[in-house]
């Protein structure tokens, strides 16, 4: 474009005659804008043309856009227009090429920013996934898949060649399972997390309730395969369980037919189904396991003394033992020594009021040992007792230890001389139950996961905004279902535990409700505990007193030590992601902020070890993590008991439970350690 300026000039008197005035030049009068050539013509000057990047007559010209105009960076990089010209930020993370920069829009039409992926998966160290796993490359980035072929494992376990375990021994175990190597080198087999099995053939198991998905609800777990009606349809996810043409949702006995829903005493029980049919029962509490319900059962414990004789109605004492004489027998006196009729237990920590504090009660006082395990019965819990078992062989010191350490054996025989002793071989605790499938070997009290016997905990008692949790364990104690829309509560498991291993599929079965459900750990009382929640959108509690918590949606790990206790400030406290002083300290957040889906499956694995205060949580959608907390630090709780949690969620399902006593320190603890004393 040439724009072309022109000055005429008019013609005045000078003297006696006309003079045409001088046409003006470049050099006398440059009308052009700046960078912009000016030429001299007979009839006047020329500008010519703007600079590159701008738009204009020569005279007057303006920043041309190209940001907006062309487009030229690549997508996700940022393009900055400049004046003139334009920028393109760097690539983007997971792309490499340059940063380009230019002026015009033919430049910016022709040389576009190219980024290219970079492959994270040939950078020489699998990209960071477990050696021996298959890395998959993505535009911009990737992620870590199962194991090669000939190799077994996860990306959490890490994957070995089939052929051998971690003791040199053969691996007899599917492709998708992993070695266990027992304390007397034995090896057992287990599938890896999103397969079922017995670890020598796994399946495919997507509502990880430990059944392949063969099973009678591929979809949801019902790790017991209960189906009332027998129609193959498990009852967890039939409709109508009961076949009875009831809906579960509307049927006042969902696993029983009673199609006429007659409900005599109008609780949520209907007759069918009801252990005390003509008097309100809602917890349907059954002690004895007789059919009959607490409530109305004369003899409630089945110990052939009726309640109102007995001194311990819901606990079999046929001999009627009360060593303080306060009327309530020893087995379920809360202070058995001391009397306190009330059975006053505010902080449900299943010992009394009257005692004022737990080391009262504890076997080793100086020593945390939340279990109290104590198998010699003398008093002193093994954690602090130099001879657990009483036969005058010390467990560690000269001239021990002991090889049979819960175990009588005076005379240490031995006869394959492989450091244990005959009398515990395979059975290190002596309960009868074989140590490779015994979840404590070395504790005869606890041998399988069974949550039959629960506490109810109810963390909001104040109000009737909403109801109390109401709980249905399935599967010998395996599967916990939570049915109502509900305050915040806990299920919780009568054995307390010192280091642990605790692991469960968690699935809400319903598409209604977005609110929290969870686990628990390190129980101590209601102000004292760990708990792992999880929420599925943000929101506000819709209660601000006394102050306003918000939800987040996400996993997180909460150490729970409230100076109040159940009440309005620990509800919102609970409620509330972060930190609440005097109630609720945040230890771990899920940075992606991702809540829970409808109708999915997840399996959480828990590793707690008290006495260095290692806690690390894992979270699995099938066989992929989705979550992992790394080493959290803490000791605010030195071990306790295990239970499940939840808050204004209903239909929630905690199945295919497992825990298992384990002290062992976690191989990453000691790196971790090593690393830490380094930096100091």
């Amino acid at each position: 474009i040439v724009c072309v300026y022109l000055i005429f000039t008019g013609f005045h008197g000078s003297g006696p005659g006309l003079v045409a005035d001088r046409i003006p030049d470049c050099s006398l009068s440059n009308p052009c804008y700046p960078g912009v050539p000016c030429s001299n013509y007979a009839d006047g000057v020329r500008c010519g043309p703007c600079p590159l990047g701008l738009t204009g007559n020569g005279t007057h010209c303006v920043d041309i856009d190209e940001c907006k105009l062309v487009k030229p960076c690549f997508p996700g990089s940022r393009c900055v227009n400049t004046e003139p010209g334009y920028t393109c930020d760097p690539c983007p993370m997971g792309y490499s090429g340059d940063r380009v920069r230019g002026l015009g829009l033919e430049r910016a039409s022709t040389h576009q920013q190219v980024c290219t992926d970079i492959d994270e998966c040939d950078d020489g160290r699998n990209g960071g996934c477990v050696p021996n796993s298959i890395c998959i490359n993505t535009q911009g980035s990737f992620h870590c898949g199962s194991c090669q072929d000939g190799y077994s494992g996860n990306q959490t376990t890490g994957c070995r060649l089939l052929h051998t375990c971690p003791n040199g021994l053969r691996n007899p175990c599917h492709a998708n399972a992993f070695c266990v190597v027992q304390r007397n080198g034995d090896i057992s087999c287990t599938c890896n997390v999103g397969w079922a099995g017995d670890g020598y053939i796994c399946g495919p198991d997507t509502d990880i309730d430990s059944v392949p998905d063969e099973d009678n609800c591929r979809f949801t777990p019902n790790s017991g395969q209960e189906d009332v009606d027998k129609n193959g349809v498990g009852d967890q996810c039939d409709e109508d369980a009961d076949g009875d043409g009831v809906t579960n949702m509307q049927d006042n006995c969902w696993l029983i037919a009673n199609s006429m829903q007659v409900n005599s005493d109008e609780d949520s029980f209907g007759d069918a189904c009801d252990n005390c049919p003509y008097l309100i029962n809602n917890d349907q509490k059954d002690t004895d396991d007789n059919g009959a319900g607490d409530a109305c059962d004369t003899d409630m414990d089945g110990d052939g003394i009726p309640n109102i004789l007995d001194n311990c109605p819901q606990i079999p004492n046929p001999p009627q033992t009360d060593i303080d004489s306060d009327g309530v027998g020893d087995p379920c006196d809360s202070c058995p020594y001391v009397s306190n009729p009330s059975q006053s237990d505010i902080d449900s920590d299943l010992v009394g009021d009257i005692y004022g504090h737990q080391d009262t009660r504890d076997n080793c006082p100086n020593v945390p040992n939340s279990s109290q395990q104590d198998s010699d019965r003398d008093g002193q819990g093994d954690e602090c007792d130099e001879d657990d078992d009483n036969d005058g062989v010390p467990d560690y010191v000269a001239p021990g230890p002991d090889n049979c350490r819960l175990v009588a054996n005076p005379a240490q025989q031995d006869h394959d001389s492989d450091g244990v002793g005959d009398v515990c071989e395979g059975d290190f605790d002596n309960d009868q139950i074989v140590d490779h499938i015994d979840v404590c070997p070395e504790n005869a009290q606890v041998t399988t996961t069974d949550f039959r016997a629960y506490q109810t905990v109810v963390l909001d008692p104040e109000g009737d905004a909403q109801t109390d949790p109401h709980w249905v364990v399935l599967n010998q104690g395996m599967e916990i279902v939570q049915t109502m829309n509900s305050d915040p509560g806990l299920a919780v498991g009568y054995i307390a535990f010192n280091g642990v291993d605790f692991e469960g599929t968690f699935h809400v079965n319903t598409v209604t409700d977005d609110d929290y459900a969870g686990f628990i750990f390190g129980y101590q009382d209601s102000s004292s505990f760990y708990v792992v929640m999880w929420k599925q959108t943000e929101q506000a509690y819709w209660q601000a007193t006394p102050f306003r918590a918000v939800a987040q949606p996400g996993l997180q790990l909460k150490a729970v030590k409230s100076s109040s206790g159940p009440g309005e400030r620990l509800r919102n406290a609970l409620w509330n992601t972060g930190d609440t002083e005097d109630q609720v300290k945040l230890l771990w957040k899920d940075q992606q902020n991702k809540g829970w889906n409808d109708k999915t499956s997840y399996r959480w694995q828990l590793i707690h070890r008290p006495p260095v205060g290692y806690i690390r949580v894992k979270l699995f959608e099938g066989s992929e993590k989705v979550a992992d907390s790394g080493i959290i630090i803490d000791t605010t709780m030195r071990g306790g008991r295990l239970g499940v949690f939840c808050f204004s969620q209903e239909n929630i399902i905690w199945s295919n439970l497992r825990y298992r006593c384990n002290d062992t320190i976690p191989a990453d603890f000691v790196a971790y350690r090593e690393k830490r004393d380094a930096q100091h």
